[in-house]
């Protein structure tokens, strides 16, 4: 620190860097090249997510540890970092990051908000003022052994994982959502349909049955994404040549993170690769985009299927959560799956952005990491968000209206697909467009034209029949046929 001077309003010391001297408030924990990137970098007016702020802490904590073991940085230095670490683990000093998610300099300025906090914080515990970085310098002790471009990479992967370990549990808990309504449903037969128009019957516990099965598929796609985060970059340095690290916390930082943090990573095979690429991000990004589509199509069906109440589907019924509109009294609109599908758009948009960023790379470093990790952190927490909504908001309260179900099944041409294979193809046509013509039912004009009987409609037409793959109407009704033979 040079010195400190007093103004009419606040107290600053003045520090130094490559650039020049700069005035920084004597009270906070940031420093002259923290506040040069605030000033250059004023771009969302978000602060950083608190858990990248967090993953910086126990990288710090672990090189600390990892430098003292090796005999390269004083034990009451590293015990005064890994001390300020443990204290922003704990929340304190949040406000001190100060620096934009987005921002210039493949997230030098981030590393060094945090290097700079943590020495300063580490300088008061050794008894020095904020500010004195003759005792602990952020470059010299608290980024010894590091670079941003080993450093940022990790704490991205960190956040990453800690992220998506928030939204697999909301994941799981809407798949379990979905096998309560598959269970619940289970016997109530409605019109399936395809390109918008009537199809087959099927089960309204078959598509919630289906929507489970998909989101478990979300799931183990993420997981196998999630793998590619715990691969690390530490101890590569500025391109993954390891310059300026000491050979045994080359070996050392690794198993030492992943012991502070209580995670599970390993070293990356080749340094200079994983400092180079971005690509398991795309990756994680990628698994975050299918399982928004999914969820988004999800949404879709239910505001198909719940539309009217009296001039729609009117199938399934959605949980009425706030007045739909200014205007017109009584409406409700489907606003939680609206919203699901809104995140998925902002997602697909961000997926966007992270590939683009991660193509852009040139030669040893990508430089585009912190909008990489502002897109990606967006992505996961606005994702687990919108699925804890879609549960308890809609999912879990949804009830179906049984008797529009069947009604619409029974008044479709569409069970005459189970028909077919007893009257012939162009019969079935033929029946088919009579009874669109003359709004008489498929069933009605079976029996009028002597085609089948009662009891054989009954077997063909049973809602378990239609709609379970492998029983065959036609060997039904031949046992049917059987049985009268012996009477």
């Amino acid at each position: 620190m040079e010195h400190t001077k007093n103004t009419e309003k606040n107290d600053y010391r003045i520090e130094k860097d490559s650039i020049g001297m700069k005035d920084v408030p004597e009270n906070v924990y940031y420093g002259v090249q923290s506040l040069r990137a605030a000033e250059n970098f004023h771009i969302t007016g978000l602060n950083m997510h608190p858990e990248i702020i967090n993953s910086l802490a126990y990288i710090k904590k672990a090189a600390a540890i990892t430098n003292c073991e090796v005999g390269i940085l004083d034990k009451r230095i590293a015990t005064a970092i890994a001390q300020a670490c443990d204290e922003i683990l704990d929340g304190k000093f949040h406000d001190d990051f100060i620096v934009d998610p987005i921002q210039g300099g493949a997230g030098t300025s981030i590393n060094m908000n945090a290097n700079e906090v943590i020495a300063n914080r580490a300088i008061e515990l050794l008894g020095g003022q904020k500010g004195d970085y003759g005792i602990v310098n952020p470059n010299d002790h608290v980024n010894c052994g590091q670079s941003t471009n080993d450093v940022i990479p990790t704490a991205g992967k960190m956040t990453s994982l800690r992220l998506l370990k928030n939204l697999k549990e909301e994941l799981l808990r809407l798949h379990k959502a979905f096998i309560d309504k598959a269970n619940e449903f289970d016997h109530i037969i409605k019109m399936g349909r395809t390109q918008m128009q009537d199809a087959v019957p099927i089960r309204l516990g078959q598509e919630f049955s289906a929507y489970s099965v998909a989101v478990m598929r979300d799931i183990h796609r993420m997981d196998k994404a999630m793998e590619e985060m715990c691969t690390l970059n530490m101890g590569g340095t500025a391109i993954g040549t390891g310059i300026n690290a000491d050979e045994a916390y080359l070996r050392r930082i690794v198993p030492n993170l992943a012991e502070v943090s209580a995670m599970e990573f390993v070293q990356a095979f080749d340094l200079i690769d994983a400092t180079q690429n971005l690509d398991p991000f795309v990756a994680v990004s990628g698994a975050i985009k299918a399982c928004a589509v999914t969820l988004s199509k999800i949404a879709n069906d239910l505001r198909l299927m719940s539309s009217g109440p009296r001039a729609g589907f009117g199938e399934i019924n959605l949980p009425a959560k706030q007045n739909g509109s200014s205007i017109m009294p009584g409406k409700v609109n489907p606003v939680i799956p609206e919203v699901v599908n809104q995140v998925a758009f902002n997602i697909i948009g961000n997926d966007v952005t992270i590939t683009m960023a991660a193509e852009a790379g040139q030669l040893e470093l990508n430089a585009f990491e912190p909008i990489v990790f502002y897109c990606l952190f967006q992505s996961i927490d606005t994702l687990a968000y919108a699925v804890r909504t879609f549960i308890d908001n809609c999912v879990s309260g949804i009830t179906a209206n049984e008797t529009r179900c069947r009604y619409l099944v029974e008044n479709s041409v569409g069970i005459i697909t189970a028909i077919c294979p007893h009257v012939g193809y162009q019969k079935a046509s033929d029946i088919a467009k009579n009874a669109l013509k003359s709004g008489e039912s498929v069933r009605s004009l079976i029996l009028k034209e002597k085609l089948l009987t009662e009891e054989e409609l009954d077997c063909i037409l049973d809602p378990v029949h239609m709609t379970e793959p492998g029983i065959s109407g036609k060997s039904l009704l031949l046992n049917i046929k059987k049985d009268k033979s012996f009477t």
